[in-house]
């Protein structure tokens, strides 16, 4: 794969995104088997299925391919249009989703959420990794883009600014290739002042502080660890992760399922970041022939312009 191009650029943070979801998926919201399991690196048998994470991440991307923008009418079509309830998706995701299948206008169904402030779980910043490859050059661009893929079921501020955060770290990590990496406090200093002012800013100042060396228990108790599903509980948790082993997809994958949590969303966020750094061959090559097949719609369907 021609990595140099924006949209290949964006497909290789959706293969990270996937294969950290599929791979998360298994361990989610741990019982009492899983620690030893993470501890052991004992992977699951394939096929590793997504979530709703890579299916919405692919809707992104299908549009990215098609339009080269967020457009958002075309995004709520296709996350309207490939809603699957077996992937996983939450409540408020599924209403919205439904609602726009019946012809309702996403605008207005997103903000109907919590008082007309739009929900402020970590949906939107869970498939955002691709515009921020695909952007990687233009970060005023990226956080214009990501907000617009958020606001679609995302629409309150805090998921917006996480959706951003993830965005912005993609970029960079794409950035770093093509200089030194940087430490794991310097990369998450980057990502800081493109942030709005937000509690995922607030926990991105935190996770600044945390040093490296912290277990990573103690660092989900600072940050939370997605088990809110929140994007103020998920983000900075999921940023810290993907810097302390932004050259090593394994290791960053291990690491953030030691969290435990919301483990298919940490991983996807950490996937798609640390993917943007390593490149596709950084990805196991065990792993993506685990994960299940991306969908074939997200590389070939035309979508029809939504009307009104």
């Amino acid at each position: 794969m021609n990595s140099d191009s924006a949209l290949n650029r964006a497909q290789i943070a959706l293969e990270g995104l996937s294969v950290g979801d599929a791979l998360g998926g298994f361990f989610e919201f741990a019982h009492t088997k899983v620690p030893a399991r993470v501890h052991l690196r004992q992977v699951p048998q394939s096929p590793w299925h997504w979530t709703d994470d890579s299916q919405m991440a692919a809707s992104v991307f299908s549009v990215l391919r098609q339009t080269a923008t967020i457009d958002q009418d075309l995004l709520a079509q296709s996350f309207a249009l490939h809603y699957e309830r077996s992937r996983g998706y939450g409540p408020a995701t599924r209403a919205i989703l439904g609602r726009i299948q019946r012809g309702k206008n996403w605008r207005e169904e997103a903000l109907s959420l919590h008082q007309g402030q739009g929900s402020f779980g970590n949906g939107g910043a869970m498939r955002v990794a691709p515009i921020g490859a695909f952007w990687a050059a233009d970060l005023s661009s990226v956080v214009q883009q990501a907000a617009a893929s958020a606001e679609i079921t995302h629409a309150h501020p805090e998921a917006i600014a996480g959706a951003i955060a993830v965005a912005i770290a993609a970029a960079l990590a794409w950035q770093a290739r093509q200089t030194t990496l940087p430490s794991p406090n310097r990369f998450l200093q980057l990502i800081q002042p493109w942030v709005p002012a937000s509690q995922v800013a607030e926990g991105l100042v935190m996770a600044i502080q945390l040093d490296s060396t912290m277990p990573i228990a103690t660092v989900a108790t600072h940050l939370g660890n997605g088990s809110k599903i929140s994007a103020q509980d998920t983000v900075p948790f999921a940023l810290w992760c993907a810097a302390q082993r932004l050259s090593n997809f394994e290791q960053a994958i291990w690491l953030t399922l030691e969290g435990l949590g919301d483990c298919d969303t940490t991983c996807a966020i950490v996937g798609g970041i640390v993917a943007s750094y390593v490149g596709l061959e950084g990805i196991p090559s065990a792993w993506r022939a685990a994960r299940e097949p991306l969908p074939a719609w997200a590389f070939a369907e035309e979508l029809a312009k939504p009307i009104g």
